[in-house]
């Protein structure tokens, strides 16, 4: 696709909008790929705060995605721009965090980042004996790591330059500067089970995302009478052939419905199924860019519903 005056004009405007911008797939608060969160993380590292840095979603339309390719005559995505200068991608930027050129480059902007600021992290009782008993005996250090994507980590290990040392109901953690940004507030349980349980996680500072939800689960929330919105997005036709009873069409009554919750309603439970759960998933991820929290995609779709949950409902 040409690269016309108006999307170069759109561009030229968006590299300006502050000195440092990336483009990227998915937003700084939610990357949606491994070499955008990669980025990311560097530039949270350098510029951790919110006007620190611009980043430009490259998913949010074809044009967008192909046109900045041909801006920058550069095949990939990340890019980075510094002072309107087009910088690099994923490994050309991790290349120059290691060898300190990236902090010259940021500059002034660099200089003036705070440290890291010590996190408040609750344990719970069981998770605090789950943490004890497991503590090795070779002095290696209980760490807690959170990455660009919100992705949590618990390990032991030994101490690395730069950590912090959080300490939350007589359990002392490992923090790495870049997690403990992002680790204020976080709370952790230890949940037992039948193949001898694990740890639960919530972060608030994690940004909205698409939960999976499976017709059993689906099933049982119904049966408790859970407030909850079921949205169809398959085509017309299919949906004479089979239905779940509850289940609204995903149109543009729909849409405009959705719009006015994520003024009024954050918290709504919105639940997306389609035929086999793919079509859903990008309806939901649609709606999670809203800002709404509680997003659900059935997965298997009305077919796992036929399959597991009602026999009656035809299979297709």
């Amino acid at each position: 696709m040409p690269l016309t005056d108006s999307l170069k004009s759109q561009l030229t405007s968006l590299v300006a909008s502050n000195r440092v911008v990336l483009f990227m797939k998915g937003d700084r608060r939610s990357p949606m790929c491994g070499f955008s969160a990669t980025v990311v993380g560097i530039l949270d590292e350098h510029l951790p705060s919110a006007s620190g840095y611009d980043t430009v979603n490259c998913l949010a339309s074809p044009e967008l995605r192909d046109g900045i390719k041909e801006f920058s005559d550069w095949p990939t995505i990340p890019q980075l721009y510094i002072d309107g200068k087009f910088v690099g991608g994923c490994d050309i930027v991790r290349e120059m965090h290691s060898s300190g050129e990236l902090a010259k480059l940021i500059g002034g902007a660099s200089a003036a980042a705070a440290p890291a600021k010590l996190p408040t992290i609750t344990l719970s009782e069981s998770a605090a004996k789950a943490f004890r008993d497991a503590t090795p005996d070779d002095g290696d250090r209980l760490h807690l790591a959170i990455d660009a994507r919100f992705s949590h980590e618990l390990f032991f290990g030994p101490v690395e330059k730069g950590e912090l040392e959080v300490v939350a109901n007589g359990v002392t953690f490992l923090v790495d500067p870049q997690s403990a940004r992002r680790a204020d507030g976080v709370s952790i349980d230890f949940v037992g089970g039948a193949n001898g349980g694990g740890f639960k996680i919530e972060n608030p500072n994690e940004p909205p995302r698409v939960r999976s939800l499976t017709a059993r689960e689906l099933r049982a929330l119904m049966d408790k009478g859970t407030k909850l919105e079921l949205f169809d997005v398959r085509t017309p036709q299919e949906m004479a052939i089979a239905r779940i009873d509850g289940a609204r069409p995903f149109d543009n009554a729909a849409r405009d419905h959705i719009a006015r919750l994520a003024d009024s309603d954050k918290a709504a439970t919105l639940v997306f199924h389609c035929h086999h759960g793919v079509r859903s998933r990008t309806a939901a991820e649609s709606v999670v860019a809203l800002g709404l929290r509680n997003v659900f995609n059935l997965e298997g779709g009305i077919e796992a519903w036929s399959s597991t949950v009602d026999a009656n409902v035809p299979r297709y």
